[in-house]
């Protein structure tokens, strides 16, 4: 089988000589990793360096009655309490550097903490010994709040608010919504047309990217009123704008220097041990060192989000999908970190790498008190991504089909208009799942061994249908209690339908080679019946937007009393910034 790597796309790239697969290429750096000289911001040591530990916060939401550290300050071996109000703009959000989203993070808490290790409180000693007793000597009141844990339950009307900043528990988009948008064509019709309704909820879990190496950072003076910082960070200029930024100096005050990073997979973009590193050291006009342990780089460090999402498909019997509908929830933690991108991203790659000419999404970045979210492989994909694919092989098994011919039946071709607008241009899903079945000995039929991603594609398919729009999920609606996107969903069963009949194709003009037979222990599949064209609404005004109605709220229950308790602050450590990949003997030493 013939297969096109259109590699004319990369002619003014790189020259045509890949010749590496199946060679034993030496990496640039496995020398340096296996004799031990790759340079990793750890091995820059300095006399008196000090260290840094935070008070942390035991509790998912609680509010700060009252912090003693008095104890704590007079200790062996203490140089410095920090404060937030130590901090000299003590609230950021790390997408402010885009113009994106407001501030909303502080980087020690001085009111109320949100989440599980949340910092309130940080302490400079001469050694982590010394820092950590000091941190367990400080004497915490906290008034113990309700919190919320899971996405729905947050977007009810009686949920705690978990971010202040975002009272709604979801990020604002577009100063208008609180939701991300998608409306391509009509689904409400199409889902009237279609032979079968399959639905489905898939669900992943926060994951941890765990690093070798946690985050971490050095920091120093140099001369001229400047500061250089030595960081695992993935993310070098992003981490010296977000420093400079909470510690409110220009940035060519502040030297930063990367290297090789122990692992970071997404895990080392939040910049929140440089800027800590850095203010301690100019505090105390010393070398500081703020590096997490295990047990903070797993408590407070930055977790891919959780994801939950819900899926609609109106099918034709043969196959086809003409409509699609995602509700799609992002728990993004306590804060926004780079979860409100997220969903941007995800929902420009909806629905999925197929043509579906009728597709509706409402997707959510909520707050609740978890650990803030942040990057992980794939970061905004890969979670609806495994729904969609989990969604392809449920709807074929509902009609009947092969999964890999049902991929290939649905597949962009060249020309296809996407819903976000844009052409199809340079697809290969079609030609990556024919090498995939050929390589799995997985059995399709000549017709579809035969697509081609060239072809098919453009004219009616690349039209722009009408689209209905609606005003749902405006900010502060659905807090109000008022009906529209974002209520809890349940999945209903999926339509019935009569079993598929055998599929008969069209007399050829000349005779077909024979079918090929499924491998023994492979499934034999009916295929379906031809359905009669799906046939898109006519287009028509969208109907007028009626206002809801705002029920009479419900009588309050009575509040409980507040619970209050004075705590050793949780010697967890919590925190996680991001990393580098450039190397420096500026001021290395080995140990």
């Amino acid at each position: 089988m013939s297969v096109e790597f259109r590699k004319e796309l990369f002619a003014n790239e790189r020259d045509d000589n890949l010749n590496e697969i199946g060679k034993g290429t030496q990496r640039q750096d496995a020398l340096g990793h296996v004799t031990g000289r790759s340079p990793y911001f750890d091995d820059h040591l300095f006399e008196g360096l000090l260290q840094i530990r935070c008070v942390r916060s035991p509790h998912h939401h609680a509010r700060i009655r009252s912090v003693d550290y008095s104890q704590a300050e007079n200790m062996p071996g203490v140089v410095r309490i920090i404060r937030p109000e130590d901090v000299p703009n003590n609230f950021n959000t790390l997408l402010s550097l885009l113009n994106f989203g407001r501030d909303d993070e502080p980087l020690l808490s001085s009111k109320k903490v949100s989440y599980i290790g949340e910092p309130v409180l940080a302490i400079v000693a001469g050694t982590d010994r010394q820092a950590r007793d000091a941190v367990a000597a400080v004497r915490v009141e906290w008034e113990v709040l309700p919190h919320v844990l899971d996405v729905e339950e947050a977007l009810k009307p009686d949920a705690p608010v978990v971010n202040e900043v975002y009272p709604n528990n979801t990020f604002d988009y577009h100063d208008k919504y609180d939701h991300q948008k998608l409306r391509y064509g009509d689904v409400e019709t199409a889902f009237s047309q279609a032979d079968r309704i399959v639905e489905g909820r898939y669900q992943m879990s926060p994951i941890e990217q765990a690093p070798v190496e946690t985050n971490g950072a050095i920091a120093a003076p140099e001369t001229n009123d400047r500061f250089v910082c030595y960081t695992s960070t993935q993310a070098l200029f992003f981490s010296l704008g977000t420093a400079a930024k909470l510690l409110n100096v220009s940035s060519n005050r502040l030297h930063f220097i990367g290297g090789t990073v122990g692992g970071g997979f997404g895990g080392k973009v939040d910049s929140l041990v440089e800027p800590m590193a850095i203010l301690a050291c100019m505090l105390t006009g010393k070398p500081c060192r703020f590096v997490w342990d295990r047990q903070e780089e797993m408590q407070v460090g930055a977790p891919r989000g959780g994801e939950r999402w819900y899926l609609k498909d109106g099918v034709m019997n043969d196959g086809r999908i003409i409509a699609r509908q995602f509700t799609g929830y992002f728990d993004s933690g306590a804060y926004t970190r780079l979860s409100s991108y997220a969903i941007i991203k995800g929902t420009a790659h909806l629905p999925g790498p197929y043509h579906i000419p009728n597709v509706k999404a409402d997707v959510f970045c909520v707050y609740t008190n978890r650990t803030p979210a942040t990057a992980m492989r794939g970061f905004g994909v890969t979670g609806v991504d495994f729904a969609i694919e989990s969604q392809m092989d449920k709807i074929a098994h509902e009609v009947g089909m092969n999964p890999v011919e049902f991929r290939i039946l649905n597949a962009y071709r060249d020309g296809d208009m996407k819903a976000h607008r844009r052409e199809a241009k340079n697809c290969a899903l079609i030609e990556c799942v024919q090498v995939a079945a050929e390589k799995a000995n997985w059995p399709i039929r000549d017709e579809f061994k035969q697509a081609s991603s060239m072809v098919g594609g453009g004219g009616e398919r690349a039209k722009i249908p009408h689209t209905v729009t609606d005003e749902d999920g405006k900010i502060g609606e659905r807090r109000a209690g008022r009906a529209g996107a974002g209520q809890t969903r349940t999945i209903a069963p999926s339509t019935p339908a009569p079993a598929p009949a055998a599929y008969t194709p069209p007399p050829p003009s000349a005779p077909p080679a024979p079918a090929p037979q499924p491998a023994a222990g492979q499934p034999a599949y009916a295929h379906p019946a031809a359905a009669p064209a799906y046939q898109p609404a006519a287009p028509h005004a969208p109907p007028p937007v009626t206002p809801a109605v705002a029920p009479a709220p419900p009588p309050a229950p009575a509040a409980p009393a507040p619970a209050s308790e004075t705590s050793t602050p949780s010697a967890r450590p919590v925190n996680r910034p991001g990393y580098s990949r450039f190397a420096s003997n500026s001021g290395f030493r080995r140990r």
